[in-house]
């Protein structure tokens, strides 16, 4: 069964960095491009970045070039988010998901197995 675990959400002020983590299970974690996607109050869900089978990443939203990173250790079959320079428009519960494919998917939409989420608040 597939098992998408996001941790490490919290408040902090604009300027401020947090790191976010996604834990995976029950699949075949090494061979397979895993997003992170946030989702705003009163906004549609988008995609943040993913990161490919291959280790390389994916940008979905320009807003979050030079300031988050994302990273992954197979051996612990965990995803990171580092966020930097956090601002208020950064506020919303971020998610991370896998379609089981090998790079990353174009659309938040075509991800199949989703975590619950953890909020990352910055308060303006």
């Amino acid at each position: 069964q597939v098992q998408l675990v996001e941790s490490g959400g919290g408040s902090v002020h604009p300027g401020g960095s947090l790191k976010l983590s996604c834990a995976a299970s029950g699949f075949d974690f090494d061979l397979y491009a895993i997003g992170w996607f946030r989702q705003a109050p009163g906004k549609e869900r988008e995609g943040v970045l993913c990161i490919g089978a291959s280790g390389l990443s994916t940008t979905y939203a320009d807003s979050v070039k030079g300031r988050f990173t994302i990273s992954r250790d197979n051996a612990k079959k965990m995803v990171y988010l580092h966020m930097s320079s956090l601002q208020p428009d950064d506020t919303a519960v971020y998610y991370c998901a896998t379609d089981k494919a090998y790079y990353c998917e174009s659309d938040h939409r075509l991800y199949d197995y989703w975590g619950r989420g953890t909020q990352v608040t910055v308060p303006s």
